[in-house]
């Protein structure tokens, strides 16, 4: 069985306490997660992509280590307002900006990241710009996952790169550089070095620029020091200081989704029955995402696809999944690597209010977000 972020203990007791399902956090892991990312970028600058995990707990320690942010929604620059990041510490990101995330933005004094020629006469006056480019390359991941590929819809394609720069000097706007990110959970280093290549010959288009931000997208084992040196080579031959924009990589392990076992059924498959399904982690659904299992009961190994409580045949969590045989009802399980993009994208469907959740600072749990009720669910409706 792989290792989970935090014991059994700790896993067994904050179940006890707070309730299944229920999203546990390890602040050693997400102090661990950020060293490992200055150790392989050095003096890179990093910017955290909110969108993997928004809590306001995290923000707080990103931003207390220097951390800046990645915005992609009017209510992720509001959660950055509340924790009173500055506008040199915001990235605007997005293919399709509203009017009040622009004024916001603007506002605050972000940088913007372009993405689109149009999007330039959309901009607030005297932007700070990055501009981001689509390499148009196939990548080592998921399809959907997939924001580098030709037929993504992100990005401005390199021959439309001259009439972009040319708007945005004429609009009065500020380059400071170029933007990159060609996927996520990418499993092939060599993804990285074919983008870097490929966007390090745009220098003879540009000139020198201040910064070139290389996004995220490192798969949870990647080798950030290889990645790293390529990028750094990228970045000298603009004369730009390197940027880096991860998100599951920093939250992503410090995670674990917690369910027990509501019962044990066979049909043309066997089932393990969970409280926990894809309202609560939806990425095994939506990517086809394999996360790793840790059960808290003993028995011989035996395999089964894991079940989630929904009305939905695809509410399943994992398949063919190695477990102790003889789980009976109640026994705890914990998904491990559900840092990210879990409690993020949980949801209400069936109203079913969404897990707590609670991270272990190395002496004791604190709540970093309550269970909802079914009355938080239907507060809003009239």
């Amino acid at each position: 069985m792989p290792d989970a972020p935090l014991t059994d203990l700790q896993m067994k007791q904050a179940a006890e306490r707070f309730g299944t399902p229920l999203y546990a956090y390890s602040a050693a892991e997400l102090d661990a997660a950020l060293s490992r990312v200055q150790a392989a970028f050095g003096d890179a600058r990093i910017w955290y992509a909110m969108k993997a995990n928004p809590n306001l707990t995290l923000l707080r320690r990103m931003q207390s280590a220097g951390v800046g942010f990645e915005c992609v929604s009017l209510g992720e620059l509001a959660r950055a307002v509340k924790v009173e990041a500055d506008g040199d510490h915001l990235l605007v990101n997005g293919p399709a900006k509203s009017d009040e995330e622009y004024r916001l933005g603007g506002d605050l004094g972000a940088t913007f990241i372009v993405d689109r020629l149009g999007e330039v006469a959309l901009l607030p006056p005297a932007s700070r710009v990055l501009v981001r480019v689509n390499p148009g390359l196939s990548v080592s991941t998921h399809d959907h996952l997939a924001t580098g590929a030709a037929h993504s819809k992100f990005g401005v394609r390199p021959d439309q790169l001259p009439d972009v720069l040319a708007a945005l000097r004429s609009g009065g706007h500020t380059l400071r550089g170029l933007h990159l990110h060609v996927g996520s959970a990418i499993r092939d280093a060599g993804d990285f070095a074919a983008a870097f290549a490929r966007v390090a010959e745009l220098h003879t288009l540009t000139g020198p620029l201040e910064v070139l931000d290389v996004g995220g997208g490192w798969g949870l084992g990647a080798d950030l020091h290889g990645i790293a040196a390529r990028a750094k080579e990228a970045a000298a031959s603009f004369g730009a200081v390197l940027w880096v924009e991860p998100g599951r990589y920093l939250v992503a392990q410090a995670g674990v989704l917690l369910t027990r076992v509501m019962g044990h059924k066979q049909t043309g498959r066997d089932f393990t029955l969970l409280d926990a399904g894809m309202t609560e982690l939806l990425r095994p659904m939506l990517y086809g995402a394999a996360h790793p299992v840790q059960a808290l009961w003993e028995g011989e190994a035996t395999t089964s696809d894991l079940a989630g409580p929904a009305c939905e045949s695809g509410d399943l969590l994992g398949h063919d999944v190695t477990l102790p045989a003889g789980a009976v009802r109640g026994d705890l399980l914990a998904l491990l690597e559900a840092g990210a993009y879990g409690a993020a994208m949980s949801s209400t469907y069936l109203t079913r209010p969404r897990p707590a959740e609670v991270l272990w600072d190395g002496t004791q749990w604190v709540t970093m977000r309550r269970r909802e009720t079914a009355e938080d669910i239907w507060a809003a409706e009239v």
